[in-house]
């Protein structure tokens, strides 16, 4: 081959005007000797490591031995961030060095691509009818926008994906897209040879590398579809958000709204009488749902488990209705009854999970404001389930700025299907693993590359310990008083991270009545619009929840100031998390530290991750919660986050952020 990983690595940096970090030039060794040898391996690289280069170049080795790597992150943002600008500037830069160029590709979801045939032939109406009249008023010039951009991008040859679609709302999107289960196929689609997500599907299969979202991947592994090409090496960027992300492509819902709908649009293809069927089991959900709590559904829940049999019952009838006759052109023309029937399907496969109420899922009534109520379904855990489908043929590499809570890697490994029993410690050789079994241990390392910040210089860890902890009605004055006092010392310059709504619409009108500085709060606009706001004028804060608490990059003055109102521990009503700690506990573990606690941990770790973003960066995270160094759980949750200098002082906070400001 001619060409080692630092040799590749150190032309990627000088070809991208960067400089070698050591942290980066460990990680990349690492992942290269994992990709050879086949153990997994959890690689933790703080921000500003530049992680992206440290399993892109051991990537690129690996795909000129023609073997395949899927690079799979959280969110669409990123994948197109690595299509768009990190691999071209990156194989641009190692071009010389290698064999040939590696092929790339990206591959989303089936309904991220526009559909031709519902741009052509219309979308199904409430009855099923193919419809080729846009639906009136902003939506529908919206739909008819969308429609000549995917014709023009047909005759660009561009992919039709819908993060290069004009400006637009969901419901004008799902006017010109669809799933997966209503997708005609391309062998029966009347466009299927045009068809962008065809096309992407085609490229990846040719491609080397190919970069792909959590959710897909999930998709590929637990449904059996082969939605990726096949590979050999999978790399989790964003690792630590793919429990969640899993769980989320492996949940399901269903409403009475849903079911009413999808026996409407099947009715002109079947039995009168098993349309009516359907109907009938969508009211009896209704009122099952009607009179029943919101929250877990129990075994004891006899009216919503029959509901739902009732639904799969109807639904499996009119499926084979749907099936009697051949569905080939000249049966289905326009298509409408494929569709109708990966409707019904989807419906009776989430009735038969629901109304089954296996040990293995978590159902629960959750109460929308605007669309009524329906249920949800969803792993209790996907542990199992990553462990079988995806750790068990392959390679994978997991990394993320935030691995390492309570200060290893045992959180983690637990959550992604991997046994602390089988980590490897430093200098074991990979052991010869010959049992196929379900208790087979899968080797793995874990490693922690650091950051190139100094954390105990750069950042204070100040935890009001003066203050009371917590209550259940939100916050009160003194934390109020505080966060008045932080972030008039700070002159604005503040991110505030609030563990709900309520509380961070408090806070922002507190201060607002208290001072002269602009505070902006999240639902004043949307979060881009926001955040865009926020980074341009430094003596501005804003103030938010959950969606804020990760991924949001703010560097220089814009943020001298985090502030966490409290530990973000999950709520107790929430149905999949309490089941989980609850199974913890049956089991003979401690359920608050493997679930509450590790789910606070991380999310502390990324919250105080939004301070230091350079390495000229300087500032504080004020935690209001004293619990933080009180309560025995504390050092489990402190251990997860950066080394800061720790401190209770208020007078030296106070003092330092107003430096900050002059400064």
């Amino acid at each position: 081959m001619g060409v080692d990983v630092h040799e590749l690595l150190e032309a990627a940096v000088s070809g991208l005007n960067g400089q070698t970090r050591p942290g980066q030039v460990q990680m990349a060794e690492a992942v290269n000797d994992s990709m050879h040898d086949g153990s997994h391996l959890l690689v933790q690289a703080g921000t500003g490591t530049g992680k992206s280069l440290g399993y892109l170049v051991p990537a690129l080795l690996h795909a000129i031995e023609d073997r395949r790597v899927v690079v799979s992150t959280a969110t669409l943002t990123l994948q197109s961030q690595l299509v768009d600008r990190d691999v071209p500037a990156l194989l641009d830069a190692t071009e010389k060095l290698l064999p040939r160029r590696p092929k790339y590709a990206i591959q989303k979801g089936r309904n991220n691509y526009a559909c031709l045939h519902r741009i052509r032939e219309g979308a199904p109406d409430d009855e099923g009818m193919l419809v080729d009249v846009p639906p009136a008023g902003p939506i529908g010039q919206q739909v008819v926008e969308l429609r000549e951009w995917a014709e023009q991008q047909l005759q660009d040859g561009a992919a039709g994906d819908r993060d290069h679609a004009p400006s637009h709302q969901y419901q004008a999107w799902q006017q010109v897209a669809i799933s997966a289960r209503e997708c005609l196929g391309a062998q029966k689609c009347p466009y299927g040879e045009e068809c962008f997500a065809e096309k992407a599907k085609e490229q990846a299969r040719r491609a080397d590398i190919v970069i792909t979202n959590h959710a897909l991947l999930s998709i590929d592994a637990f449904e059996n579809r082969s939605v990726l090409p096949e590979h050999d090496v999978v790399i989790v960027d964003e690792a630590h958000e793919l429990p969640a992300r899993v769980t989320g492509a492996a949940g399901d819902e269903l409403s009475p709204q849903m079911v009413e709908r999808v026996a409407k649009r099947s009715r002109r293809f079947v039995d009168d009488d098993h349309a009516d069927d359907l109907i009938d089991a969508s009211d009896a959900l209704r009122a099952a749902l009607d009179q029943s709590r919101e929250g877990r559904i129990e075994a004891t829940n006899a009216v919503v488990l029959e509901a739902a049999a009732l639904i799969r019952d109807a639904a499996r009838a009119v499926y084979s209705d749907l099936n009697k006759k051949s569905d080939d052109k000249d049966d289905d023309p326009d298509g409408a009854k494929r569709q109708s029937k990966g409707a019904v399907k989807e419906i009776f496969d989430v009735a038969e999970r629901v109304a089954a109420l296996s040990d293995l899922d978590v159902v629960w009534l959750v109460d929308r404001d605007r669309f009524g109520r329906e249920l949800r379904i969803a792993p209790l855990t996907v542990a199992g389930l990553l462990r079988e489908l995806v750790l068990k043929d392959r390679t994978v590499v997991l990394t993320s700025a935030t691995l390492t809570l309570g200060g290893d890697f045992d959180a983690i490994a637990r959550q992604v299907g991997l046994r602390p029993s089988d980590k490897l410690d430093d200098g074991d050789e990979m052991p010869a693993v010959d049992d196929d079994s379900e208790t087979a241990p899968l080797p793995w390392r874990g490693l922690d590359v650091g950051s190139p910040f100094e954390y105990e210089k750069q950042a204070i860890l100040y935890v009001a310990k003066h203050l009371p902890p917590p209550h259940r009605d939100g916050l009160g004055q003194k934390q109020f008083d505080e966060i008045i006092d932080l972030v008039k010392a700070a002159g604005g310059r503040t991110l505030g991270l609030f563990s709900s709504r309520r509380a961070a619409e408090a806070a922002t009108a507190a201060v607002r009545e208290a001072t002269d500085l602009k505070i902006l709060c999240q639902g004043d606009a949307h979060l881009n619009e926001l955040s865009r706001e926020f980074v341009e004028d430094p003596e501005t804060s804003l103030f938010g929840t959950l969606s804020l608490w990760q991924g949001l990059d703010v560097p220089g003055s814009t943020c001298n100031l985090v502030i966490i109102d409290r530990i973000p521990f999950p709520r107790p009503d929430e149905p999949l998390m309490a089941a989980r700690q609850r199974a913890v506990d049956e089991a003979g573990g401690n359920g608050f530290m493997s679930v509450a606690a590790t789910h606070a941990a991380l999310l502390l770790a990324q919250g105080t991750g939004r301070l230091i973003r350079r390495t000229t960066d300087r500032g504080i995270v004020a935690i209001l919660d004293p619990r933080i160094v009180t309560a025995r759980y504390g050092g489990f949750l402190r251990a997860s986050l950066p080394p800061m200098w720790p401190t209770a002082d208020r007078e030296k906070v106070l003092g330092a952020l107003k430096r900050l400001q002059t400064s």
